[in-house]
């Protein structure tokens, strides 16, 4: 019977274990974005992990949406990684650079004053008065994509094992796969096919530089965070996760707690790939959906925070230390 502790073979890397270090969101590049001592150390400290998939980090200086996240678009900030991913590989573990960029979720303070871009001109509801964004012209999309491209190949000169792209939790891919968001009528609007071609124009430039067996995703079909809508999710994520599985990507994360209309079971049947559940999962719980074949691992994120130990906790049955952390904002 599979259980948390078994290896797992996900595309072209091999991990340790069953359990996965999702993204905390605890912001630690205070200089130009740059990841400093600490975060080489934080990580470091969690290399049993059979993976850590890093916080979410902009791929240009116009994805940016909250103060001290990480950037990945110049040499300082390569730099600044490959002390990260080198801290981790002494320690034997593999690590994943979360690729990023957070649209309407934004503001001009943290964008030199210009104003944060989406799909359409709609803004984000709900606490926080984001500003109405401005819509991205079909040349700036192209910009963006490339944006992405060139953060992969950086993410390969700072050592990384691959790439997660973050196409969940109301940020800009999301926004671009929703029509409560994406109100466009040219080729990347209207369609589910057309909502979709920005993010797959992402996934085969992350391909190109990494090949499919490092790249992966992140899906949140629930839509709960950043007033995320659309007419038909289960329609729109069953397709996304064909066309995830039809280019082979190397694993898809999942954030969504179970249930009765939870979509993780079409996406994973839709996909065919190895899967990750992520959100609400403990160390019995994750053992049981992994033992019933739900899917491969599991990720954990607060649970690592004061836990740096955790697979070791989990495995001897070790109770976990309490976590004082508000909730991950980038994750």
């Amino acid at each position: 019977m599979t259980s948390l502790f078994d290896p797992l073979q996900i595309g072209d890397v091999a991990l340790n274990n069953r359990i996965i270090m999702a993204p905390t969101a605890c912001l630690r590049a205070v200089r130009m974005r740059v990841p400093g001592d600490d975060a080489r150390v934080y990580y470091a400290r969690r290399a049993t992990a059979g993976l850590i998939i890093t916080d979410a980090t902009s791929v240009s200086p116009l994805g940016v949406g909250y103060p001290n996240t990480p950037g990945i678009w110049n040499s300082a900030q390569v730099q600044g990684w490959h002390a990260v991913t080198d801290a981790v590989h002494d320690h034997g573990g593999r690590i994943f650079l979360r690729l990023w960029h957070a649209g309407r979720v934004s503001d001009p303070e943290y964008l030199c004053g210009e104003m944060p871009v989406a799909p359409s001109a709609v803004a984000c509801a709900g606490p926080g008065g984001f500003v109405v964004p401005r819509s991205l012209h079909l040349a700036e999309i192209r910009r963006v994509v490339s944006d992405f491209d060139l953060a992969a190949r950086h993410a390969r000169q700072a050592g990384f094992d691959g790439v997660q792209i973050h196409a969940g939790d109301g940020y800009l891919i999301d926004q671009f796969l929703h029509d409560g968001s994406n109100l466009r009528q040219d080729e990347y609007g209207g369609s589910i096919a057309n909502r979709c071609r920005f993010l797959l124009e992402i996934v085969d430039a992350c391909i190109g530089v990494w090949g499919a067996g490092r790249v992966g995703l992140h899906l949140s079909p629930r839509g709960d965070r950043h007033d995320m809508r659309d007419s038909d999710p289960t329609a729109l994520f069953s397709h996304v996760a064909r066309e995830l599985g039809r280019r082979h990507a190397a694993f898809v994360c999942v954030r969504e707690h179970s249930g009765q209309d939870a979509l993780t079971p079409v996406i994973r049947e839709s996909f065919g790939g190895p899967l990750i559940l992520n959100e609400g999962y403990d160390a019995q719980s994750a053992l049981t959906a992994i033992e019933a074949g739900l899917g491969e691992a599991v990720a954990f994120g607060k649970a690592f925070v004061s836990n740096p130990d955790l697979v070791e906790r989990l495995r001897v049955g070790e109770p976990l230390r309490p976590t004082e952390i508000h909730e991950a904002v980038a994750g």
